[in-house]
């Protein structure tokens, strides 16, 4: 790995566990939906079973610890405890981009968690736009072998590339080659944004090419172009990355659109979630999977037990929210009239 990849993740976790790199303004819009009170709900709380079952693998609830980083010693550590956690609690995990390790294969240990987390749910993840710089479905396989991942995450970022002066800016034909990775892939690929989420018209194109899962990513929670902002180096590229602070499509509404646009896709949401109810309002609205990124970071600098604590408390607060809206499991969390959509002052 080159010293500017490898200087650039370092600056990445460093920035996200020091710097307010939240969206200004602009909120994931979940704040707009209530669960419908029970005060009579008819179930036990120790009944309540949010278990799913997602490319073969039973889960203990529908969370996902989302993508965040890979190809540093400290990236290391957090990927470890994380996984470690993640395997103990029975919830799914996604690694950041694996390029790192592609490009430098003494990275790749970075990565390579299942010696702690045997049966996780692990999704391995490069950048899609690799595949216009030379990448094909040789990289995506070795992605996926080099961790013994059970799908692939092709994660989107075109704005984040677009204010970076080494970005990467060639963005044309992407589809079709996402396509020839979906056709000749031995797991399923998942198509992910960064955190501005998934458009009706993208969502087309990804479900044209052949992709098993889109995961929306909408804006409202960490704000890359304020990531971006914290590390430019001139004014000239701190205004534009500033001038990008609000853009997106909040989290609710793109997973809203999406799940009209494919209804049969395989959708997860993140982008801001921060907690459990945020994961049941996002199921409701039609998630398989809600992923958070931001708070297991925080707890994965401090450790495993960190990190299980936040699950823990995850977890909690979604089935107490399941228990009081009277859905005993998945599929009822997901009946008409268990959300409501409320107006903002």
């Amino acid at each position: 790995m080159s010293g500017t990849h490898a200087r650039r993740k370092a600056d990445h976790i460093r920035i996200n566990l020091e710097e307010n790199v939240n969206f200004p303004r602009l909120t994931t819009g979940l704040e707009r939906y209530r669960f419908m009170h029970e005060a009579l709900p008819e179930v036990d709380l120790p009944d309540v079973d949010p278990t799913v079952t997602l490319f073969g693998k039973r889960l203990a609830a529908p969370i996902l610890i989302s993508s965040m980083t890979g190809g540093t010693e400290e990236a290391q550590r957090i990927n470890f405890n994380l996984a470690e956690a993640a395997e103990a609690a029975g919830i799914a995990m996604g690694l950041g981009s694996m390029r790192a390790a592609l490009e430098e294969p003494e990275q790749a240990p970075t990565f390579q968690v299942r010696k702690v987390a045997p049966s996780l749910l692990l999704f391995s993840n490069l950048g899609a736009v690799q595949l216009n710089k030379g990448y094909s479905v040789d990289q995506c396989l070795r992605a996926v072998e080099m961790v013994e991942a059970d799908a692939l995450i092709l994660h989107l970022n075109p704005l984040q590339e677009a204010v970076q002066a080494d970005g990467d800016w060639h963005w044309r034909g992407l589809a079709a080659k996402i396509e020839q990775v979906c056709r000749a892939l031995p797991v399923p690929v998942i198509a992910k944004e960064v955190g501005w989420g998934i458009s009706p018209r993208s969502a087309r194109l990804l479900a044209d090419a052949g992709v098993s899962a889109i995961d929306v990513a909408g804006s409202g929670g960490t704000s890359w172009t304020e990531v971006e902002y914290h590390r430019a180096e001139g004014e000239r590229w701190r205004r534009l990355a500033r001038a990008f602070a609000d853009w997106g499509i909040p989290t609710a509404e793109s997973l809203r659109l999406v799940r009209q646009t494919v209804p049969d896709m395989g959708l997860f949401a993140s982008g801001g979630l921060r907690g459990g109810m945020d994961i049941a309002k996002c199921v409701a609205l039609g998630a398989d999977l809600g992923g958070m990124a931001g708070p297991f970071l925080k707890a994965a600098d401090k450790g495993v037990d960190a990190v299980a604590e936040e699950i823990e408390v995850t977890l909690a607060e979604m089935r107490v929210a399941m228990f009081v809206a009277g859905a005993k499991d998945i599929a009822a969390l997901r009946e008409p009239g268990r959300l409501l959509e409320i107006s903002t002052v």
